[in-house]
């Protein structure tokens, strides 16, 4: 007969093991086995409640420990790592060179080639003053040079932002007819961006962006890249008068009722650019090295239109143009902000939901190519970064900003070394609204939707939700989800049904957690799951079952109702097939990661119903939580001596050896 030491005691914590030597009687059929030892289950280390506190606030919001550098520091070593920690550019400022220096010049121009006509393109696709996207490619970059963690990341608009921006606006809004008021409230949408974006990285509740899933984003930027390219039909064919609205079907229908409006000239100009800067693009994804052709054929589209354009102004083509452009530096804008009114509810959803977008977008870049180069991006430091510069933006007359995929992929192939290729691409941004302004005069503004045509359409990823269906039926839902409502409601109503859809799943998976019967592999003590391997063996008497899921009030009663399924079919199975009597069933809790009162519950009342059906229940490796709190509700008592095991193949052996001695 084995030793029954397998009690939980109420000790310190301590590394010595009482154990015994118990052999699985052969009149179970098993196979052969070595000796296997029994161990105590102990429980976790005492403390406090203020510890346990401390302990699980900290890993909930510092699981990297950044304070870790600080200490058994001089109080001037803690202070330059101090502003190290809030201000990058103290990290790798001392180490800055000419070599260095020269590789952001080279990648800073190059991306200011893309950012100058994406800015102004951008721009109108918010339905904003072109000038307002030129004044946000220059600003925004300078703060975040200062602030930002990524040595790779472009900022600047985006067209997703940019999109959400308008759609969002526009319903309430006109930018036409109250061109002042749109601009108030682009301004104020930007501040409270900003400020979300900010005060989620100093909370260190970054965690909330991840309810946007890969399957969220992959569908709701194909449905916004195809609303974004269908806008954009708009400039390619040189339609006057067109929808404001943002849906497939409203945009559609306006394009060929205005039939009369199109212009050829500008469709032969619009398709032969946009055929250029595809080929452009081929160009550079064959050839990596070749980067430049794709990063300068917005700029020198832009350039070369204009001058078609100039050249042909004395004919009078039906081609529409930028026109005036004001010259000079960001005016600021703080007097704009919309405080009070109507209107404020509707700037802060706007503000919320572009700076939930962007803050993803961002990030995501930024830790996409720090991952190439072997490096880290703190992502609180960048929601910080990203907050501030919006913050700054909206007083400096600019609207949402934050990472380009596009532009930080040129900038990463120009060999970019640190965020100083920011700064030289802010400078010649600050050169061309100084002195460069009255040369977009004669640009078309097909040459911008042909620019926006081009950067959209790599958002549309196709593979990704091919991958998608093969791995998760739910998660290709999902990403349809927000692809069609995107497409077909609206932009923000789009990505809440997809939110919603990924809630869904997490509630589905917390409440209806996965449970399967487990057998015993021959020849080991590894037990697994017996749909899975055709090897594992059921021991007769035991019913050995795992749950993979903490157990919680919103699941507890599903499990006790599925625990009574397994238990009855496995008797059922018995009967059919006249093998020994079910005594035992073990549940193997190593996944069972928390348990909460409404859980204990149901492990008692299991217990009790059990019990009823002469059949013992057994626990096998609770985690330290659960094992404590099963021990403060002193349900443990009621298990008994032999209720607890750190293995289930040690419950196996242990039990059986009690039921041999007892015949």
């Amino acid at each position: 007969m084995g030793v029954n030491s397998n009690r939980v005691e109420d000790l310190p914590y301590h590394n010595d093991h009482q154990t015994t030597t118990v052999r699985i009687p052969s009149d179970l059929d098993l196979e052969a086995m070595p000796p296997l030892d029994i161990h105590r289950v102990c429980l976790p280390p005492k403390q406090s409640t203020l510890q346990k506190l401390k302990h699980k606030l900290g890993e909930i919001f510092f699981p990297e420990n950044p304070l870790h550098r600080f200490k058994n520091q001089t109080w001037f070593t803690q202070l330059l790592l101090g502003l190290q920690f809030l201000f990058p550019i103290f990290q790798w400022g001392p180490e800055y060179n000419a070599q260095l220096l020269k590789s952001d010049i080279i990648s800073g121009l190059t991306i200011a080639s893309l950012a100058i006509p994406q800015g102004i393109s951008y721009a109108k696709l918010a339905s904003l003053p072109p000038i307002v996207g030129l004044y946000s490619s220059f600003v925004p970059p300078l703060i975040y040079s200062l602030l930002g963690s990524s040595r790779h990341l472009a900022v600047g608009p985006v067209s997703i932002a940019s999109l959400v921006m308008g759609s969002m606006l526009s319903e309430t809004v006109s930018s036409t007819e109250e061109p002042i008021l749109y601009l108030k409230l682009a301004f104020t949408a930007t501040c409270f961006a900003g400020l979300f974006q900010a005060s989620l990285g100093f909370l260190r509740l970054g965690f909330i962006i991840d309810f946007l899933s890969k399957a969220t984003l992959v569908g709701f930027m194909a449905g916004a890249a195809v609303i974004v390219s269908l806008q954009q039909l708009k400039g390619l064919l040189g339609i006057v008068h067109f929808t404001t609205k943002m849906q497939f079907i409203p945009v559609m229908s306006s394009v060929f009722s205005h039939r009369g409006e199109w212009s050829w000239q500008t469709i032969v100009m619009g398709f032969s650019f946009l055929g250029f800067l595809f080929t452009t693009r081929h160009i550079s994804k064959r050839n990596p090295r070749l980067f430049w052709v794709a990063a300068a054929a917005p700029l020198t589209s832009v350039i070369v239109s204009t001058l078609i354009v100039f050249l042909l102004s004395s004919k009078n083509p039906r081609i529409s143009v930028i026109g005036h452009l004001p010259k000079g530096l960001n005016p600021p804008s703080s007097n704009m902000l919309y405080f009070n009114g109507p209107h404020l509810a509707l700037a802060i959803k706007t503000g919320l939901i572009t700076g939930i977008l962007s803050l993803t977008e961002g990030i995501a870049v930024g830790r996409t190519f720090a991952s190439l180069k072997n490096y880290q991006v703190d992502g609180n430091k960048e929601m910080m970064a990203i907050g501030l510069m919006n913050i700054c933006g909206s007083c400096t007359s600019c609207y949402v900003t934050t990472g380009s995929f596009s532009r930080s992929a040129v900038n990463y192939n120009a060999g970019a070394k640190t965020v100083v290729s920011n700064i030289i691409m802010a400078a010649a941004v600050l050169v061309t609204l100084l002195f460069l302004m009255p040369l977009f005069y004669y640009t078309p503004n097909v040459i911008l939707a042909t620019i926006i045509l081009t950067a959209v359409s790599g958002l549309i990823d196709y593979q990704a939700a091919y991958n998608l269906w093969k791995v998760d039926k739910l998660d290709c839902m999902t990403c349809l989800c927000s692809f069609f409502g995107v497409l077909f409601v609206s932009v923000p109503i789009g990505l809440t049904i997809a939110v919603g859809v990924s809630v869904f799943k997490i509630l589905l998976h917390v409440t209806r957690p996965n449970t399967m019967a487990m057998g015993n592999i021959p020849g080991t003590q590894i037990y697994q799951n017996l749909s899975r391997y055709r090897e594992a063996l059921r021991i007769p008497s035991f019913l050995v079952l795992a749950i993979e899921a903490p157990i919680y009030f919103a699941n507890s009663t599903y499990l006790q109702e599925r625990i009574l399924r397994w238990v009855r079919e496995e008797e059922e199975r018995i009967k059919a097939n006249n093998e020994s009597m079910l005594k035992c069933v073990i549940l193997d809790m190593t996944a069972v990661t928390a348990i909460d009162t409404s859980g204990i519950d149901t492990i008692s009342e299991l217990r009790k119903m059990l019990e009823k059906r002469c059949l013992q229940l057994v626990l096998a490796n609770p985690v330290g939580s659960v094992m404590e709190k099963l021990q403060q509700s002193k349900t443990l008592e009621s298990f008994g001596s032999n209720g607890v095991y750190l293995t289930v193949g040690e419950a196996v052996a242990d039990i059986s050896s009690l039921w041999k001695a007892r015949a």
